[in-house]
């Protein structure tokens, strides 16, 4: 979410003032890829999901462990997502841009209805063999679609904008908009798929249950805390291995949200909770993430503020000045630092308010 609310920003103003081979290879991470190949801002979005997933064992278990019966459980979790696919239409501009052509797949809907899929596969699954079987059905039958099933006049395997069976799917089913074209998102006008698209959604149920898995391994209780590490190690290195040696072939796409790109992000999802874990709860070094949580606390509504208020020029107002005192690029970022500290003073009073926006 650091991210999301300007730390991205921030790299990139610097590698446009500053220039520098490091600046510039760091700045590009922090860009989509348009099509094929992988890059870190590529991992923020399922990286969300993995952690919703991390959190089944914790919450929706542990509540059917207390008695609280499975269709209660799931007519909890009902509301959550029908009001995450409200807020992503939203997000999107429905009402600026009119139902007709409206956006109707979001983030926020791609999550929560991964987040449900992954929730009944749980609660209705008799074992933990079964939950495997499930994640591997979802990842290896998302592949078959891609490799093996054709499109119309087109054929099968063309993995791209033009060819992909995803494209084919969301013209038949999805209503309204779809954003994508062959030169990446179209801001207004008919696309030809989405990168949010039922076939994609299909995937990112996979990570979120990967991320159910992450969240067994650190339930354990017959594991030191050390071993969890391990354990978490050995999955996301394994996963990354596997998702880069079938890539030649089968290649890491986003957009299309192939079967190695939920490997690829849900082994790096691994790896970094796997760290996270060791410093946090291991080492017990805490006092550095403070500036993170307060943002973290709140993630859903600076989510939706940030697209909704314009923060750059809440910042030019007050902070204008500085543009005077900073001639040229320092002026610039002293903006861009500016938007980052709005951002984060206002998740700070509703942290100390107690006020968290969940969902």
């Amino acid at each position: 979410m650091f991210w999301i609310a300007g730390g991205g920003i921030l790299i990139r103003s610097l590698a446009r003032n500053y220039p520098s081979d490091w600046l510039i290879a760091l700045c590009n991470q922090f860009e989509h890829m348009l099509w094929n190949g992988f890059r870190f801002y590529d991992l923020i979005f399922p990286l969300f999901m993995f952690i919703s997933g991390v959190a089944i064992p914790f919450s929706v278990l542990s509540k059917l462990e207390k008695g609280i019966s499975r269709s209660r459980l799931v007519l909890k979790t009902l509301p959550r997502v029908m009001l995450l696919i409200v807020f992503g239409m939203v997000y999107n501009g429905i009402f600026r841009d009119g139902f007709s052509n409206a956006r109707y797949v979001s983030i926020l809907a791609q999550i929560g209805i991964s987040y449900f899929f992954t929730t009944l596969i749980v609660l209705f699954s008799d074992s933990q063999k079964r939950r495997i079987l499930w994640l591997i059905e979802i990842i290896a039958g998302v592949a078959f679609i891609q490799l093996l099933v054709p499109v119309p006049g087109i054929g099968a395997g063309v993995l791209t904008p033009e060819g992909c069976i995803n494209g084919y799917i969301d013209r038949m089913i999805l209503p309204g908009r779809l954003a994508y074209g062959p030169e990446g998102m179209l801001s207004k006008g008919q696309g030809i798929y989405d990168a949010l698209g039922v076939l994609s959604t299909i995937s990112s149920v996979g990570i979120t249950l990967l991320g159910y898995f992450a969240g067994v391994i650190l339930k354990l209780d017959k594991n030191s805390e050390l071993q969890k590490v391990w354990l978490l190690l050995i999955a996301g290195i394994g996963l990354v291995v596997f998702s880069l040696f079938v890539s030649p072939f089968y290649p890491v796409i986003k957009n299309c949200w192939t079967a190695t790109f939920t490997l690829l992000t849900g082994g790096i999802s691994f790896l970094l909770l796997a760290l996270f874990y060791l410093i946090i709860d291991v080492w017990g070094r805490t006092k550095w993430s403070f500036f993170f949580r307060i943002i973290g606390m709140n993630s859903i509504f600076i989510y939706l503020f940030c697209r909704l208020v314009n923060i750059s020029f809440t910042s030019g107002f007050l902070f204008g000045w500085l543009t005077f005192l900073f001639k040229g690029e320092s002026g610039e970022l002293a903006i861009v630092c500016g938007n980052v500290l709005l951002v984060w003073l206002l998740l700070y009073y509703l942290y100390r308010k107690n006020i968290f926006i969940r969902v």
